[in-house]
């Protein structure tokens, strides 16, 4: 007998349990709460099996200069990881200036991880400068930088043109989509 009420016992408990699932708000008044029941294909499509979050991986981010959208493919360190869990939350818009005729460089508004290794840039490079600063470079400089991409598929002559090299100040974003 007490075999078969076992199953059922955990299946009726089971049921009870999951009903109760669901999200609670506070609506912007500060007043009344409500729920809103969640399906369990819901919770396991943003969970893995151990309920953790899944997490994937981005290799490319995009800035745009003047309506010109560049791919940047990402390099692996600690300041893209910060860079991009910013950027999973709002774009980054910050003004960026020419610097010694080889970059367009400007404070980001946040201070990422640095991960500075000697570097010899070429056009299409994206470092990160001290942490705040974010450099699209459209020529040649050797300094401790840390890497944060390349903008593939635009020659010297294409990026100069694009990052109005030697014009002044301009508004780059940078986003993930």
């Amino acid at each position: 007998m007490k075999a078969k009420f076992l199953p059922a016992a955990i299946a009726f408990f089971a049921v009870f349990t999951l009903a109760g699932c669901g999200k609670t708000y506070e609506d912007s008044s500060g007043g009344d709460f409500y729920s809103e029941q969640i399906s369990v294909s819901e919770q396991s499509s943003d969970t893995g099996l151990d309920g953790a979050e899944e997490n994937s991986e981005v290799s490319v981010m995009y800035i745009t200069v003047n309506s010109i959208k560049l791919e940047v493919e990402l390099a692996e360190n600690s300041s893209v990881e910060a860079l991009v869990e910013i950027l999973k939350n709002s774009d980054i818009v910050y003004t960026a200036t020419d610097y010694g005729n080889f970059e367009k460089v400007g404070d980001i508004g946040y201070t990422l991880p640095t991960n500075d290794e000697d570097i010899t840039t070429e056009a299409g490079d994206v470092i990160l400068y001290l942490g705040r600063n974010i450099c699209l470079y459209y020529g040649v400089n050797s300094w401790s930088f840390t890497r944060i991409g390349k903008i593939n598929g635009y020659s010297e002559e294409e990026l100069r043109n694009i990052l109005n090299a030697g014009g002044g100040s301009m508004q780059i974003t940078i986003s993930l989509n």
